[in-house]
């Protein structure tokens, strides 16, 4: 399994990284990818990435902060990815349910993010959150000015964005949220997606699957996002884990490059 979105950086796994790093290895994970959420975090995303065989890292910053960093620019971002461990760009994206940052600041860090993917070729992360319509708006308003390849992560959206995204050649990742028994409409969505377009993502340390719901979140539980999916499409747990796996290589080309 690939582990397309995972906070290894944070304060959770600050005293036990590599045990669990060694369970999610021991759970058949066989490559993660370090999420950048903060410039300002990026050395240390990175460092884990460079101090690990099997950990590829993004850079970028979340729509959250992007108040914190109103002048990082697409050149900025576009000269980070030359580093041989950066395979992706973000995340990033719009959250309008907590306000964090203004909507112009966050959008304005989503379109330079946007440039810096479309030039390097690397994928854009996306995070959204009460936003979909003027991210399915950006997203098309940007793609029509050069391509570019968008990952909905952890997507909790509608259909409409879900589809406008696909339209655009986007890729969909699913977390743990999608074995909660209230996530009916995330189901619904999602099952309307592509198997060959759908990967699978930690995003920890919240968002533990059933059954591992209460406890800190990790890769090693990446089994039964599967599992959920799986069970979902009507197919076999093992085939939802090789199809991902080809899916997250070909969308982060980069990794076997």
């Amino acid at each position: 399994m690939f582990d397309t979105h995972v906070n290894l950086h944070g304060e959770a796994f600050a005293e036990d990284l590599e045990d669990v790093l060694a369970r999610a290895r021991a759970a058949g994970v066989r490559r993660f990818l370090a999420i950048c959420d903060r410039y300002d975090n990026f050395p240390a995303v990175r460092a884990i990435a460079d101090a690990h065989a099997d950990i590829w890292c993004s850079v970028g910053v979340h729509p959250h902060h992007a108040k914190d960093f109103t002048s990082l620019t697409a050149d900025t971002l576009i000269r980070e990815a030359q580093h041989p461990k950066v395979v992706a760009i973000g995340e990033t994206g719009l959250d309008f349910h907590y306000g964090y940052s203004p909507e112009a600041d966050q959008v304005r860090s989503l379109r330079a993010h946007i440039s810096a993917a479309r030039e390097t070729g690397l994928p854009i992360i996306l995070h959204t959150r009460e936003a979909d319509a003027m991210v399915a708006d950006v997203l098309e308003d940007e793609y029509s000015r050069g391509a570019f390849q968008p990952l909905l992560h952890c997507y909790t959206g509608g259909e409409d964005l879900c589809q406008r995204a696909l339209a655009l050649g986007a890729f969909v990742s699913v977390s743990g949220i999608l074995s909660f028994k209230s996530a009916r409409e995330v189901r619904a969505v999602i099952a309307n997606v592509p198997l060959d377009r759908l990967i699978l993502e930690t995003d920890c340390p919240y968002l533990a699957p059933v059954p591992m719901r209460g406890r800190r979140n990790e890769p090693a539980y990446l089994q039964h996002v599967a599992e959920a999916l799986g069970a979902l499409m009507g197919v076999d747990t093992e085939t939802v884990k090789a199809v991902t796996t080809q899916n997250a290589e070909r969308l982060f080309a980069k990794v076997s490059a």
